[in-house]
């Protein structure tokens, strides 16, 4: 299966994590199971047989799995899927903010969760970058590759997770064109569900990482009462500019 992949599961609960494995490994993935955040980190460290995704609990003991994911990247961009508990708003977006790239909240379909590191981790391996030109996109010292799912700044390496990369790489595709959260959720992402607000702290991230000053955007600016609009640095830009879109939500 070409969606297959190396697995690491991170969850205390041998039950959960048992259920978990037996779905993943029935969709083709080859299954690592740990109980805490230290054996975690050293199996998802290890270079001869690294995982491709990170499944981790956000409750686990001694070291939690918003801690495990901070230090995870220090030093890694592999994709993370957070489980977290219902109703518990706070930690799915802080843990966003730390950097996983999507959350299944608790209680969860196992089948669920399949298909969603299924969908992480074709977006990891660029399947579903949205279609457009070939040949990197470029803004003045901004360089994004699509092909080879590589940026960079200034020549220097851009570190992105698989979901900034698609928000980055959208967004070059389509200079000053103003979308609301929910349309970037469903253009950029495919969902027609979910919190808006994980635009907004995606956004946030990418700004940390391309902009000089993160809190006065240049590149990715607000647009009231709209939402956002990539604005470029270079006016003769590779990409066509497009026609604002319509919307009404204010971004947060």
């Amino acid at each position: 299966m070409s969606h297959a992949g190396r697995v690491l599961v991170v969850d205390d609960d041998p039950t959960v994590a048992e259920v978990v494995a037996r779905y993943l490994a029935r969709d083709g993935h080859e299954v690592v199971c740990v109980a805490d955040g230290p054996a975690a980190l050293r199996r998802a460290r290890s270079l001869d047989d690294p995982p491709d995704l990170v499944v981790l609990d956000l409750m686990l003991p001694g070291m939690g799995g918003l801690e495990v994911c901070r230090r995870l990247r220090e030093t890694s961009t592999v994709p993370i899927v957070m489980l977290t508990a219902l109703g518990a708003e706070t930690d799915r977006l802080v843990g966003l903010e730390t950097g996983a790239d999507d959350y299944v909240t608790k209680p969860f379909s196992p089948r669920e969760l399949a298909l969603r590191v299924r969908s992480v981790l074709r977006r990891a391996r660029g399947a579903l970058v949205p279609s457009g030109p070939s040949g990197p996109l470029r803004d003045a010292d901004l360089v994004v590759d699509v092909s080879a799912h590589e940026a960079g700044l200034r020549g220097e390496h851009l570190s992105l997770t698989s979901r900034e990369f698609d928000l980055l790489a959208f967004l070059l595709r389509h200079p000053r064109q103003a979308f609301t959260r929910e349309q970037l959720l469903e253009q950029v992402w495919d969902w027609t569900f979910g919190d808006s607000s994980t635009v907004t702290v995606h956004v946030r991230r990418l700004r940390e990482k391309i902009e000089d000053d993160p809190t006065a955007p240049r590149r990715i600016v607000t647009v009231w009462g709209v939402g956002y609009r990539y604005e470029p640095a270079d006016p003769g830009g590779s990409a066509e500019p497009a026609e604002p879109a319509d919307g009404s939500e204010d971004p947060s």
